[in-house]
């Protein structure tokens, strides 16, 4: 095996403590002998989620040597509460031990930059790799098996039992409930997330009429994995955004059939198709879904995309976004999207929550009805959130995962992470709060004079009178708190470490198989070096007068089987977005490295 440098891990420190431990604190002392993968995550981050399915298999396959460890490590104001904590272990699935570490503090002792990153850490202590993003399941496999052969012949290896104590039970009727619709006959079909189920309750909004589903995860007949989204079709069947299935299923009400319409179980990655026959498409992560000009338009939250799939042709394709995330309009085939999770239709628009810009966005048709166009209702990027009422340029939200039309042509906004209903008036241009005191709202639904809010961190819906006055709430702005990087003044270089796991090499036949793409906020940070290219290294050029802002990267590189005796060798796509702070100052530093893949940078 070849020799690694040698870096002592440092201890996991955490001010929020344990979960998943029966209430025992860990060290890395009590974990020697073990291969040890820290998961740096934060419960908002789609990509994170979808590393934790990653980790699943190898969580399971390699029980006895392998001992994963989530560290939660907040961006928003909200994912720092210990409690907000708790519960997304559990909606989530989480079965390995989580330390809370709300002040970033082993993230900065791991001098860790983005969400998601893994660090492995051998028997002996000593960290050997890092990966940031998703697509290293293959990788890490690979290095568990060689970690396991090495320490297991030289007699470090430790067998056993790990620290994962799971929770207790409860007993509600619905679990971490996300969103719900309302059937002709008057009562709701709510996608029961954690529990892997459809529920239609009754039109109190609480009695149980049935269940659908078996409550284990799956894509079969009988059976969903974290369902989200609802919406219901001209034929009176219902959609579902099946999201760790990376599917589309319809139910019938009337029969109970639940039938495979679009996604083939796998997640989409970059360089795969992105229209055609709906079954033979991939898709990433749909959240929710809205009926709209004759077609189902579907939240693609796993690359920040909207899709469409028309049931007359059973075809998919791309509607609107790039996959690269942040807040830009215009043209959709050129707009910039961040985890969009909700959408409602209302006439000409087709309103978005994106949740990732804590943004309330909308969908319509280009002046002259050619193609579709994006506009921007409230929000300003991907690092200021928070509480303010008034004019929609000014106002704040925090993390919107529900968006939902109102009679008089407003929106109600299920503002999830500030635990509130807002309202936005494109009429006035006003953002109002009419609720306060909900708990994690992700969508909600009308019913006659009122409004029906999925309350999913409180397991019920919650009926609420539509009010015809505002809520007072003091104003609260936040921007995302880490630890900037100090940079030279003029020259930056700029640096994506990506070193192939063992095994597998780069594959140019066909051209470049990496790509960079670098963007600013402020614009005016950058002098020199925006834009796409091939190269992971770029010489950037920092503008004069502008002392502060975000450097966004976003990197991708494709590495293929290398050995001889593999016939069809597989290919295997690393992918990350980082938004790095960054503060100009004489001698700050004039390189800053990201690792892809490989062993830490500076």
């Amino acid at each position: 095996m070849a020799s690694r440098a040698r870096v002592r891990a440092p201890e996991l420190i955490g001010k929020g403590g344990w979960l998943n431990t029966g209430d025992k604190d860990l060290t890395l002392s009590d974990l020697r002998g073990r291969i040890v993968v820290l998961d740096f995550w934060t419960f908002c981050c789609v990509n994170c989620l979808h590393v934790l399915d990653e980790l699943r298999e190898l969580e399971e396959r390699h029980r006895d040597t392998v001992v994963i460890i989530g560290v939660h490590s907040p961006k928003f104001v909200h994912e720092a509460e210990h409690q907000a904590v708790v519960d997304a272990v559990e909606r989530y699935g989480v079965e390995h031990p989580v330390l809370d570490d709300p002040e970033l503090a082993t993230w900065k002792q791991y001098a860790v930059r983005a969400w998601p990153t893994l660090v492995v850490i051998d028997p002996e202590g000593y960290v050997v790799a890092q990966h940031a993003g998703e697509g290293h399941a293959h990788a890490l496999a690979k290095l568990v098996e060689e970690l396991e052969a090495e320490h297991g012949a030289k007699g470090t290896l430790r067998r056993g039992d790990g620290p994962y104590v799971p929770p207790e039970p409860v007993a509600t009727d619905l679990r971490f409930p996300g969103k719900a619709v309302r059937l002709p006959g008057g009562t709701f079909l709510v996608s029961d997330t954690t529990r892997h189920q459809l529920v239609e309750l009754a039109a109190d909004g609480e009695q149980v009429l049935r269940r659908i589903g078996s409550g284990e995860r799956g894509l079969t007949p009988d059976s969903f994995n974290e369902p989200q989204g609802l919406a219901l079709l001209p034929d009176g069947t219902v959609a579902v955004a099946d999201t760790v299935n990376h599917a589309l299923r319809v139910f019938d009400p009337a029969t109970g059939a639940l039938e495979t319409v679009a996604g083939t179980g796998k997640q989409w990655w970059q360089g795969s198709p992105t229209s055609g026959p709906a079954r033979e498409v991939a898709l990433s992560s749909p959240w929710d879904l809205a009926w709209w000009q004759d077609r189902l338009w579907i939240a693609m939250a796993g690359v920040h995309q909207l899709w469409t799939y028309d049931p007359a042709t059973g075809t998919v394709e791309v509607a609107a976004g790039t996959t690269n995330e942040g807040l830009v309009d215009g043209p959709a085939a050129e707009a910039w999207f961040a985890q969009p999770s909700g959408l409602a239709a209302a006439g000409d628009r087709l309103w978005v929550a994106d949740s990732e810009t804590s943004a309330v966005r909308w969908v319509e048709r280009a002046e002259g009805g050619d193609g579709y166009v994006v506009r921007t209702a409230v929000g300003t990027g991907l690092f200021d959130f928070g509480h303010r009422d008034g004019p929609a340029d000014q106002a704040l939200l925090q993390h919107p995962l529900g968006v939902t039309a109102l009679p008089d042509g407003s929106v109600a906004v299920a503002d999830t992470y500030n635990h509130a209903l807002r309202r936005y008036d494109p009429a006035s241009g006003e953002v109002t709060t009419l609720a306060t005191d909900l708990r994690e709202p992700s969508a909600a639904v009308l019913a006659e004079d009122d409004i029906v809010v999925v309350e999913s961190a409180r397991h019920r819906l919650t009926r609420l009178r539509l009010p015809e006055e505002a809520v007072r709430v003091e104003s609260v702005a936040h921007r995302t708190q880490r630890a900037a990087t100090e940079v030279t003044p003029g020259a930056l270089r700029l640096e994506v470490v990506f070193q192939a796991p063992a095994g597998q090499k780069l594959d140019t036949r066909y051209g470049p198989s990496t790509r960079l793409l670098v963007s600013a906020t402020p614009p005016e940070l950058l002098a020199e070096g925006e834009g796409a290219g091939t190269d992971l290294a770029r010489d950037l050029v920092l503008a004069d007068g502008v002392t502060e802002g975000v450097l966004h990267v976003s990197a991708m590189a494709a590495s293929c089987d290398d050995a001889p005796d593999i016939e069809y060798p597989a290919c295997h796509v690393h992918q990350q977005d980082w938004g790095v702070p960054v503060e100009v100052v004489d001698g700050g530093v004039a390189r800053l490295g990201l690792v892809l893949a490989g062993l830490d940078a500076e």
